[in-house]
């Protein structure tokens, strides 16, 4: 059967749907207790944002293994990848006029936007790798580099058990968008260590795109998790906007 009749013939899968929703919502909520709290002031919304930061990796974290399995699903990943990448530049350039101090300059869109391109060369490669052993090994690569990134700490490995520090040869404002060096971003998800998280993602999207997922996670259970997990990217694009107005006109109000 030609591949292209074999993706149009995968059933929907609304167990993917629901959990991107949720993490829509939650990152919803978490940028607007940063707005709230850091753009206007109200020591209500800072409190709540650095409470929850600690959860941002998990739910960004289901975005970016979600879109990597989806990176199996699509038709032209290619189109796809290049069209978040103009949204991306498109987001930064308006926050450079607008929000000068809250620019953006490597976050989660234009990594998922470089990833889904990086994917489109290396999938044969990747075809080639078992999916178990593919996420076996995108597990263990995360961990050893998840505190590459400057803020994180700057070195590879296991805290607590084994490092080595990132050489200062790296720490270059142009590797910025790898996690070396350090450049102002309100938003920044570096391509080191949050690659293997999709990658991972794209082992996973193997058995989806066989229709070997478990029968549960094809049945829709909460719709409405669903309808916003199928619209990430359009919500994604506009809350931001939406909170900052809402945000201002009650400050307005209350004045």
């Amino acid at each position: 059967m030609p591949k292209n009749n074999q993706q149009k013939n995968i059933p929907r899968i609304h167990f993917i749907d629901e959990v991107r929703g949720f993490a829509v919502i939650l990152m919803v909520a978490y940028h607007a207790f940063y707005t709230v709290g850091y753009i206007f002031g109200l020591e209500l919304g800072r409190f709540l944002f650095v409470f929850f930061t600690p959860a941002e990796a998990f739910f960004a974290g289901v975005f970016i293994f979600i879109c990597g399995i989806s990176c199996r699903l699509s038709r032209n990943n290619l189109k796809r990848g290049a069209l978040l990448l103009l949204v991306a530049l498109a987001i930064t350039l308006i926050l450079k006029i607008v929000l000068p101090d809250e620019i953006i300059l490597f976050g989660i869109l234009h990594f998922l936007a470089v990833s889904i391109l990086l994917f489109v060369p290396l999938r044969r490669l990747l075809n080639c790798i078992h999916p178990i052993a593919g996420i076996v090994a995108c597990a263990a690569l995360l961990l050893v580099t998840w505190w590459v990134p400057e803020y994180k700490g700057g070195f590879f490995g296991i805290k607590g058990l084994f490092s080595w520090p990132v050489p200062d040869t790296l720490k270059q404002p142009w590797l910025f968008p790898f996690g070396f060096g350090e450049l102002q971003s309100a938003d920044y998800f570096p391509i080191l260590p949050w690659i293997f998280c999709f990658l991972g993602g794209s082992f996973v999207g193997v058995w989806a795109a066989r229709r070997q997922l478990p029968a549960w996670m094809y049945r829709s259970r909460v719709p409405f998790l669903s309808v916003i997990g199928r619209h990430a990217l359009i919500i994604y694009i506009v809350h931001q906007p939406v909170i900052y107005a809402l945000c201002y006109i009650v400050s307005k109000i209350i004045q």
